[in-house]
């Protein structure tokens, strides 16, 4: 054979062995980063929405490589002015409030965008899936594509749990 064959067959079985390997992570950060997308992972303003907690670590685990996920405060309720506090002090910040120019903000909506975005996590999920079928199916040596794979899911949940 040839050096250029070799170096291609070379190629071509690292591609394989390097796709099966990644192809778990893959997977995991497709789904959780299509999830994000639509903010499935968290409570809105104004909304009853719980996320369940194995979404919100999973998210937190693609977002920050740990899956403590933090405890939010609540928000402190406004107080109430204190009676006989000094009124020129307080009309003195509302009138420098007032007179702040306001930076307009033009609206944009981001759903077009999202959906798009849903849609390449959903194309990459599938691309790896069918990835994965290929590599079990034009091979000939799946035990070791097996050890691979298991090795892809295996890695990372050790690195994660330390």
């Amino acid at each position: 054979m040839s050096i250029r064959h070799n170096v291609l067959k070379f190629v071509r079985q690292f591609h394989l062995y390097l796709g099966v390997f990644t192809a778990p992570a893959l997977l995991f950060f497709a789904f959780t980063g299509g999830l994000q997308t639509f903010s499935l992972h968290e409570t809105q303003r104004g909304s009853d929405y719980t996320p369940p907690a194995w979404l919100v670590t999973m998210a937190q685990l693609h977002k920050k490589q740990t899956m403590v996920v933090p405890v939010r405060r609540k928000r402190p309720a406004p107080t109430m002015p204190i009676a006989g506090a000094d009124e020129r002090g307080a009309a003195a910040v509302a009138r420098a409030g007032a007179e702040a120019p306001r930076p307009t903000i033009r609206t944009r909506h981001a759903l077009p965008l999202k959906i798009f975005v849903g849609l390449v996590a959903l194309a990459l999920f599938l691309s790896t899936l069918t990835g994965l079928y290929m590599a079990y199916r034009y091979t000939r040596n799946q035990r070791l594509v097996s050890g691979v794979l298991v090795a892809g899911v295996v890695v990372p949940v050790l690195l994660a749990l330390f």
